[in-house]
C-alpha cells in the first residue's frame, strides 16, 4: 500500500506558514482529482486546496484551526483502505522537505508525531478547534469533558481543566460550640454569635419561655451593621479565561495597523454632508434601475470622483517616492469572523453606482466565505471604512499603507440646523479623513473633503461623470 504526505503548501515567496480553516473530507473518505480536499488560510487570504490524483484520506493529522509552517504534515493519504499501524509508521518516520501538495512517499524522521492516545474525535463533535487540537495533543478523552458553553460545545478551558489534577479539598473540621452560657438559646443561635461576636447576655428572646433562637442573633446582626446596599448577583468562584489564539490573518492585520500607526504621520480633517438629496434621488434610483444601491455604494462613488479632481490623495507611498494613479482603485473594509480585510473595488472612477454595489456586495460575500483570492486585496489607492451601520457617529482609521489616506464613514443622522429665521432637520453624514502628512498637506485633504462633500449634496453628479 503506497502512502502520500498532504503538507501545508507554499504560495508566494512571503508565506511561512498557513492555519488549517476547514478540512472538506471525512477522514477515510475516498476523492477523485479536482476534489476539494481542505480549506487553508494565509495572513492574507483563504485557499481551496483540491486533489491532484485519485485516493483516500487514511489520516487527518493537523486539527482544524492549527497553525503550521510550510511542509508541515496535514494528513496522510493512500490508494484505498489502509491499515492503522502503516499510517502509524508513516507518519512516524515523517520529514518535512518542501512547501507543496506534496506526493512524496515518505522521507527521513523529524521528531516523531505519537498517535493519539485518546480515542479519536467525531468531526460532529460540539468542540472548538482550538480544543479539539490540544485534546488530541493531549490523549484527552472529550467524551468525559463536559462543556461549558452554548448547547454543551466544549471549550479550550474544558479540555485544559480536564487534564489538571483535582485539588484535594482541605477540611478545617466542625466550628466548636462556644462555652455555656447562663443565656437559654438554641445551638444554631450559638454558634452564629460566635462567629459574629455578639453577646448573647442581654439579647432578649423571642423562642419558648424567652429563649433565644436564630431570627433574635440574625437580627441583632443587621442592627449592629450599617445599612448596605442590595447585594447583587454571586461574582463566580473563578473567572479564568478562554485562550484564543489570534489567525494569521489577525495577527498580519495587527503587524501592519501597529507598524502604520509607528511609522506613519497622520493627521485628521472632519466633515459633514447633508444627505437628504442624496437619500432621495437613491430611492427614486433603485426603482428605475431595478436594482438596489446602498448609502455605502453612493459614498465609494463620491469617494472615486473626488479622487478624480483631486489626485494628490489618489496615492500610495514607497519609502522617498509617491505614486500617483489615473483610476481610483477603492478599497472598501470589510469584518469577517476571521478579522479585518479590504478588498477592492478597481476602477471606481469608471463604474456607476450600481455596479459599485455589485462588485462590492460579490466581494464582501467572498470575504464572509473566506474565498477572496491574492488579487482581490493586493494594491488600492485610497480606503472606505463605514461603521454608520452599527451606530458609530465618527471614528478616526488607521491608514492602510501604502496608500496615503483612509476614509472613515460614521451614521446618518437628523440634525437640527438654521434655516433662515427658523430653524430645521435635516439628515446628515460625519466624515473623518485620515492622511499619511509625509505626502499629503492639510489643504489637499481639505479640498478633497470640500469635494466630496459637493458631490454627495449634489448627488445628479454621481450619475453624469466617467
Amino acid at each position: 500500500m503506497t502512502l502520500r504526505a498532504f503538507t501545508m503548501p507554499k504560495w508566494g515567496i512571503e508565506m511561512t506558514e498557513g492555519t488549517v480553516g476547514e478540512w472538506k473530507l471525512a477522514e477515510g473518505a475516498a476523492f477523485r482529482r479536482g476534489d476539494l480536499l481542505a480549506l487553508i488560510e494565509t495572513d492574507k487570504i483563504t485557499n481551496e486546496v483540491e486533489a491532484e490524483f485519485d485516493g483516500v484520506l487514511a489520516r487527518r493529522v493537523a486539527a482544524e484551526g492549527a497553525t503550521l509552517p510550510v511542509g508541515a504534515l496535514l494528513g496522510v493519504f493512500a490508494e484505498g483502505p489502509a491499515a492503522a499501524a502503516d499510517v502509524d509508521a508513516f507518519i512516524a518516520g515523517f520529514r518535512p522537505a518542501g512547501g507543496s501538495l506534496a506526493a512524496e512517499e515518505g522521507a527521513a524522521p523529524a521528531p516523531p508525531v505519537p498517535a493519539p492516545a485518546a480515542p479519536p474525535i467525531p468531526d460532529e463533535a460540539r468542540i472548538s478547534p482550538q480544543a479539539r487540537a490540544f485534546a488530541q495533543a493531549h490523549g484527552v478523552d472529550v467524551a468525559s469533558v463536559a462543556g461549558s458553553g452554548k448547547d454543551g460545545r466544549i471549550s479550550l478551558q474544558d479540555v485544559t481543566q480536564a487534564v489538571r489534577a483535582p485539588a484535594a479539598p482541605v477540611l478545617a473540621g466542625p466550628l466548636p460550640l462556644p462555652p455555656e452560657t447562663p443565656v437559654r438559646a438554641t445551638p444554631l443561635a450559638r454558634r452564629l454569635a460566635a462567629q459574629h461576636g455578639v453577646a448573647l447576655e442581654g439579647l432578649a428572646g423571642t423562642g419558648s419561655r424567652g429563649r433565644v433562637g436564630q431570627a433574635d442573633v440574625l437580627a441583632a446582626i443587621a442592627a449592629a451593621s450599617p445599612a448596605a446596599m442590595p447585594a447583587g448577583p454571586a461574582a463566580p468562584a473563578t473567572n479564568t479565561p478562554e485562550i484564543l489564539p489570534m489567525s494569521s490573518l489577525r495577527r498580519t492585520v495587527a503587524r501592519r495597523l501597529t507598524e502604520a500607526k509607528a511609522t506613519i504621520p497622520h493627521f485628521y480633517l472632519r466633515a459633514e454632508a447633508s444627505v437628504d438629496a442624496l437619500l432621495a434621488l437613491r430611492e427614486a434610483a433603485n426603482i428605475v434601475i431595478g436594482r438596489k444601491a446602498s448609502v455605502n455604494d453612493f459614498i465609494v462613488r463620491a469617494a472615486a470622483l473626488a479622487l478624480k479632481e483631486v489626485p494628490d490623495v489618489n496615492i500610495q507611498v514607497h519609502g522617498d517616492a509617491i505614486h500617483r494613479f489615473p483610476h481610483s482603485d477603492i478599497a472598501v473594509a470589510v469584518a469577517t469572523a476571521r478579522g479585518l480585510v479590504t478588498p477592492i473595488v478597481r476602477a471606481a472612477d469608471t463604474l456607476p453606482v450600481h455596479a459599485i454595489g455589485e462588485a462590492v456586495r460579490a466581494l464582501a460575500q467572498r470575504a464572509q466565505d473566506g474565498k477572496l483570492k491574492a488579487e482581490d486585496l493586493e494594491g488600492g489607492t485610497f480606503t472606505v471604512s463605514n461603521l454608520g451601520m452599527f451606530g458609530v457617529d465618527q471614528f478616526d482609521a488607521i491608514i492602510n499603507p501604502p496608500q496615503g489616506a483612509i476614509l472613515a464613514v460614521g451614521a446618518a443622522r437628523r440634525v437640527c440646523v438654521e434655516d433662515g429665521d427658523g430653524v430645521a432637520f435635516e439628515t446628515r453624514i460625519a466624515f473623518s479623513l485620515s492622511c499619511d502628512h509625509r505626502a499629503i498637506d492639510g489643504a489637499t485633504g481639505a479640498t478633497f473633503l470640500k469635494s466630496l462633500k459637493a458631490l454627495l449634496e449634489e448627488p445628479a453628479r454621481l450619475f453624469g461623470q466617467s
